[in-house]
């Protein structure tokens, strides 16, 4: 039988938020622009994977089901990150192309979620990426056939020593991996506060333009 942790214990755990805040005089009229400026001051700060966020997709049934993957670029176009098409996730955006990520710096008690479309990136910046990367990675993306059940790791190690005999130290991008951008739609910045009284700013789409607004936290 397992112990739980109590609702006193969790209760517990309760903190107060009281490094920041976030008004609309300081923050960016633009929301690409707020998070670059976020993002370098997680990096500054060096917060554990400060590039790490979690993605949301819906699946059949109209489930969510959510994983961790990590940004690879942002600009006027989107948000990219790269992973296997075959994926569940992957699967998933084939099915219903909309999502949502989040970035969760508990350090400086900021969360930045972004809503949009998704579409794949060009097939030319999945080839520059992919070449980027360290050639054990890039073996790995040859080894997993993500999300599908396997035997033992010993399907993944052998996996690995073929593709490593097949295509040596140059393998090329498989055709099932790839990337991602998000093309936001709404943008939310939530900084902890006091007493729970937190600000939340949330940026949405008019037209060509961006409308920011002050949520209730």
């Amino acid at each position: 039988m397992v112990t739980s942790v109590t609702a006193a214990e969790i209760a517990a755990l309760r903190k107060s938020y009281e490094r920041a805040e976030l008004d609309e005089a300081a923050s960016h009229a633009d929301p690409l622009q707020q998070f670059d400026r976020w993002l370098r001051e997680a990096m500054a700060s060096q917060v554990p994977e400060p590039n790490a966020m979690t993605l949301a997709t819906v699946g059949e049934g109209q489930r969510p089901s959510t994983r961790v993957v990590l940004i690879k670029g942002y600009d006027e176009r989107g948000i990219v990150w790269y992973t296997n098409y075959d994926s569940r996730k992957g699967r998933e955006l084939a099915a219903n192309p909309h999502a949502a990520l989040q970035f969760h710096w508990v350090e400086l008690e900021r969360v930045v979620r972004i809503e949009g479309s998704v579409g794949l990136v060009s097939a030319q910046e999945s080839d520059a990426y992919y070449a980027s990367r360290p050639l054990d990675s890039r073996l790995g993306a040859w080894a997993s056939p993500q999300s599908q059940v396997i035997a033992s790791r010993a399907v993944l190690v052998a996996n690995a020593a073929k593709a490593a005999v097949q295509h040596g130290l140059h393998p090329p991008r498989p055709p099932h991996w790839g990337g991602y951008r998000l093309v936001p739609e709404a943008w939310e910045f939530w900084q902890g506060r006091k007493s729970r009284l937190h600000d939340r700013l949330r940026y949405r789409r008019d037209g060509s333009a961006w409308v920011r607004e002050r949520l209730a936290p």
